[in-house]
């Protein structure tokens, strides 16, 4: 037990022990000599008890210390009290980390530990089992040695971990992972392997399942559409005129939605590189800009375009037109008469950015964030009515997810909207004299 004031009664001790020695010299008339045998019996007495302590600490296996008196007695006991706290904390981290094992090990998912330096410091039985790892051999290798998908090396080296890759797995070809790597604490890392194979698989039967149906629908329609054209207008029939016509209006809108589902196809199957191309968007715009004058003749809208002629980027130059041209058919479809439309493709020091702002209805917040969704309509009825398919902003994602962009949406209700996209510096191809 410790006493606040046990070093006042140490010293006291001290004090009679020497005030003891010095009278017996004044008695013998040789003070500084008895002084002096004092301090070398105590000198021996300490040094006797530092042997003793040495032996307890690195010799001895008891754990209680020996019996002594004095100041060596708190000093034992001081020792004795810091060993059990440091006992209880070892044996409290071992709990917790026996039961951070044993959650790990529950989960679905394989999980390996990695410091600074990519060595291994654990992993859980899935990692083993999934990754090929062993343990405890792996133990302090560096996991890009054994994990050697060039994929998972180059992903693992950028240190961009916002996004996970898909790779297939280093045990087996057929299934595939998504690996995930999360810091944490000193320079740790957290890789995580998720088996998505069957998700892939959904992934890729949905998009066949579509392409095919689109190209399927294709003849079909196709056949119907030449029969209508080629029967006659009946005019002197006001029902079977309105039946043609609707007929007519409807196969063309059903083509239209083969047309966009088609596109989508081949923009979520694309494997272009997006840097191996120049687009020189001020034609592509100008061609946009012809054909939306055009779809205006009966809108009377106010069309303004706002192009910087000497900015060309790197893409892939059939998804930026279709892009673009989603963005600006669809403010002339969706703003009401005689609005204003006004389309700037533009950089600055930071960014490359197309926007198309218009002044028509807006857009309530919660339709937003869904606006990018398949078939989602604000207004169904209105959609009808302009023909649209509920494609055109999917595949507008679809393609700035390809150029490592996304689709910006700025809306007030009662005021308009600004649909927008920036590219990063790096797109930039050439910027040549104007």
């Amino acid at each position: 037990m410790y006493y606040p004031f046990s070093w006042l009664r140490s010293l006291l001790h001290l004090a009679v022990y020497l005030v003891a020695f010095a009278l017996i010299g004044l008695l013998a008339d040789d003070m500084l000599v008895a002084v002096a045998l004092g301090a070398t019996l105590l000198l021996i007495f300490n040094y006797w008890q530092l042997y003793k302590l040495n032996r307890w600490l690195w010799h001895s296996r008891k754990i209680s210390p020996p019996t002594v008196s004095g100041v060596w007695e708190h000093i034992y006991e001081g020792i004795y009290y810091l060993q059990r706290r440091n006992r209880n904390k070892r044996k409290e981290l071992g709990e917790l980390v026996k039961r951070f094992r044993e959650g790990s090990e529950a989960l679905p998912d394989a999980a390996v530990v990695v410091d600074a330096k990519a060595c291994i410091i654990w992993c859980n039985r899935l990692a083993r089992l999934e990754l090929g790892l062993k343990w405890p051999a792996d133990a302090g290798r560096r996991l890009d040695n054994l994990l050697r998908h060039p994929d998972f090396i180059e992903y693992f080296h950028t240190g961009d971990y916002h996004y996970p890759i898909e790779i297939p797995s280093p045990t087996n070809p057929n299934k595939t992972f998504e690996y995930r790597i999360m810091p944490y604490g000193e320079e740790h890392l957290l890789v995580v392997a998720r088996d998505v194979t069957r998700v892939s698989q959904l992934e890729e039967m949905r998009k066949d399942f579509v392409a095919n149906v689109s190209h399927e629908l294709r003849t079909p329609l196709t056949v119907i559409n030449g029969y209508l054209e080629m029967l006659p207008a009946a005019d002197d029939n006001p029902f079977m005129q309105k039946a043609m016509t609707e007929m007519t209006s409807q196969t063309q809108r059903m083509q239209n939605l083969i047309e966009d589902l088609l596109i989508l196809s081949r923009i979520e199957a694309s494997s272009e590189r997006i840097y191996e191309n120049v687009v020189n968007m001020p034609a592509i715009l100008a061609q946009i800009e012809r054909e939306a004058l055009s779809l205006n003749k009966d809108k009377h809208h106010k069309i303004e375009f706002h192009v910087d002629p000497s900015l060309k980027v790197y893409g892939v130059e059939t998804e930026l037109r279709s892009a673009c041209s989603n963005l600006v058919f669809n403010a002339i479809h969706y703003t009401p008469p005689g609005g204003h439309i006004q389309v700037h493709w533009k950089q600055d020091a930071h960014k490359v950015k197309f926007a198309v702002q218009d002044n028509g209805d807006g857009i309530a917040p919660p339709h937003i964030n869904r606006l990018t969704e398949r078939f989602y309509r604000v207004d169904k009825a209105r959609s009808r009515k302009t023909g649209g398919s509920g494609l055109g902003l999917s595949i507008v994602k679809h393609v700035l997810n390809h150029h490592n962009s996304q689709l910006e949406i700025h809306s007030v209700v009662g005021e308009g909207s600004v649909f927008s996209f920036t590219l990063t510096n790096d797109m930039v191809a050439e910027r040549s004299a104007s």
